[in-house]
């Protein structure tokens, strides 16, 4: 799955945070939890050039715990510490500041030798569009200080907030690269809601959420599908969700449109359960993902 997407509000976005940084004391890059890598921005690693990182894994309510704990160990391992959470309820969001504190603290000790007074933490929030930026930013703040909603690109302009007397956040535009290369990138994001459903094609992200419950949540496909036995072939759990909700039309056929948008919806609600889209070391291929879309029959 091959997607160009790079609005100009986004390009003018990477100018200005590379402009902001001199002005930062830690960068918070919110995640996915369900996909950390895919929801990477690969040009993040480039702009904030050694600034003190902490990576928040949002969305934790929707992901596998333990392959959370696992993205968690991973980072770790790379000097990252990273920090799950849910900003819609608020699991976790208290520690932030905290976490913040620890980054910056040979840098406020280096302030005070000099006789500078303790000043609040400066802080950058980056991700890519709906990852959960803007319901960060109200749960900080206690109060609605920026847009919310459940479609990519809502936040379009730059805005400080003030978090009590320790924080101080820059809040900024979701920025997502011009092409993923990985086919793989591209269809965990379609799948998770962070591309617009208008530029996607449903039944291929659904044939490859389909193969991927099929490798990793095998129970979960067949609990919430009332499926005795989960097919081997794709196609033919599509036919016997679509058979079991009804996605049928006039000739007995299978609706496919109907029948993926179903999928899609109910992974990103939850309802087919905690699924984490992406883990460390994962041998799922976008091979395993493919179908011959000739053999849908067409209705």
């Amino acid at each position: 799955m091959t997607i160009q997407w790079f609005p100009g509000h986004m390009a003018k976005a990477r100018r200005q945070v590379t402009e902001k940084l001199k002005l930062i004391d830690v960068v918070i890059e919110l995640l996915d939890a369900r996909l950390p890598l895919s929801s990477r921005n690969p040009m993040i690693d480039e702009i904030v050039s050694g600034k003190p990182r902490l990576i928040l894994l949002n969305k934790s309510d929707l992901a596998d715990e333990a392959v959370t704990k696992a993205w968690v160990q991973h980072f770790s391992d790379q000097g990252i510490r990273a920090l799950p959470l849910d900003a819609l309820s608020g699991r976790g969001v208290n520690k932030l500041p905290q976490e913040c504190q620890a980054l910056v603290e040979e840098m406020m000790e280096k302030r005070r030798a000099k006789g500078m007074q303790d000043r609040a933490i400066r802080a950058m929030i980056l991700g890519i569009p709906n990852v959960g930026k803007s319901s960060l930013m109200n749960r900080l703040a206690g109060r609605k200080v920026a847009q919310t909603g459940d479609r990519p690109a809502v936040t379009k302009a730059q805005q400080w907030v003030k978090v009590g007397k320790v924080l101080e956040l820059l809040d900024t535009p979701g920025i997502l690269w011009p092409k993923f290369e990985d086919p793989l990138v591209g269809l965990r994001l379609a799948a998770s809601g962070a591309i617009k459903d208008e530029i996607i094609d449903f039944q291929e992200v659904a044939l490859f959420v389909v193969a991927y419950l099929q490798m990793h949540y095998p129970g979960a496909l067949a609990s919430r599908y009332q499926l005795t036995d989960i097919p081997e072939n794709k196609l033919d759990v599509l036919d016997a969700i679509g058979r079991r909700r009804g996605c049928v039309v006039s000739g007995g056929y299978i609706d496919y449109d109907k029948v993926s948008e179903l999928i899609l919806r109910e992974l990103r609600s939850g309802k087919i359960g905690t699924i984490s889209l992406e883990r460390p070391n994962d041998p799922f291929t976008v091979d395993m993902a493919r179908v011959n879309m000739d053999d849908i029959t067409p209705y």
